[in-house]
């Protein structure tokens, strides 16, 4: 069942500052997600299981995309909701439950306003999700706040070393600054940081690394994949679309990131999974 909360059209999630504006485009920019995703649902099931999921609890996905932590939470026997930004995803992942056989609370929404009560939630997860949240001191706050007393979080993230964190940060040397007072999304892969960051509001905070694995037969293969399914390195292609040399220039500069991370015909994505309680 998806919920659908008012867009920013609508007015009900409008904002009076630079952060509305630049949270219009990042849902507009990841509508194309959807066939990227297939590719985290190993990644869902090391979370759900990293975050000790158990049957009968109360759980919430922030950032959920097209469902796949969503509903391996739900086939683990968990009272299910998920929010996320971009309805055309959710649209998707609602699609996904029901072949699934599961039943998820699906809501348009952001991540720095949860659309829930206070102590809701036995556990709350996200993969790949809160960290596009520019400003993380609210999108913490907001995760405490609808955590239950004793409840844990749990996150994936891009650690800004690795291929993903290069890539974004590769985007952002060649793309409008976002609004000042924005994180860059890769410093959720820091432990340092996220232990900063989730301060007084959670206890111990644990990690563990895993690697998604994408197959691809070269790395144009693997470029021209993520020219058409992940959201910023699209804008960034189509906005030199006019200038065949400079979008040559980026097109090569991606492949280099690339190359030290493909071997056997899989480029190898190592992610960050943090666990606070």
């Amino acid at each position: 069942m998806l919920h659908r909360k008012p867009n920013v059209q609508e007015g009900e999630m409008m904002e009076t500052d630079a952060f509305a504006a630049f949270k219009a485009r990042q849902r507009e920019m990841w509508k194309s997600f959807a066939p990227t995703a297939i590719f985290t649902t190993p990644v869902a099931a090391h979370l759900v299981r990293f975050a000790g999921v158990a049957n009968g609890e109360s759980v919430l996905d922030v950032g959920s995309g097209t469902g796949p932590v969503a509903i391996t939470a739900a086939r683990a026997g968990a009272r299910v909701s998920a929010l996320d930004l971009t309805p055309t995803l959710l649209e998707e992942a609602a699609r996904n439950a029901e072949l699934a056989g599961v039943e998820v609370a699906w809501t348009e929404g952001d991540a720095e306003k949860l659309p829930y009560p206070d102590a809701s939630f036995d556990v709350v997860l996200s993969q790949f999700g809160h960290m596009f949240a520019p400003r993380p001191d609210l999108a913490v706050a907001e995760m405490r706040r609808v955590l239950k007393p004793g409840g844990r979080v749990a996150f994936a993230t891009w650690p800004p070393e690795e291929l993903i964190g290069t890539m974004f940060g590769f985007i952002g040397r060649n793309s409008p600054p976002p609004p000042p007072g924005a994180s860059p999304p890769p410093q959720w892969g820091v432990p340092e940081i996220v232990i900063e960051r989730l301060g007084r509001k959670f206890g111990d905070v644990s990690f563990e690394r895993g690697v998604m694995a994408f197959p691809a037969l070269s790395l144009s293969h693997y470029r021209t994949f993520m020219e058409g399914s992940v959201g910023p390195f699209q804008k960034l292609v189509e906005g030199f679309a006019n200038d065949p040399e400079r979008l040559a220039a980026i097109r090569g500069e991606f492949e280099a990131l690339a190359t030290l991370h493909y071997r056997d015909n899989v480029v190898n994505h190592t992610y960050l999974l943090t666990r606070a309680g």
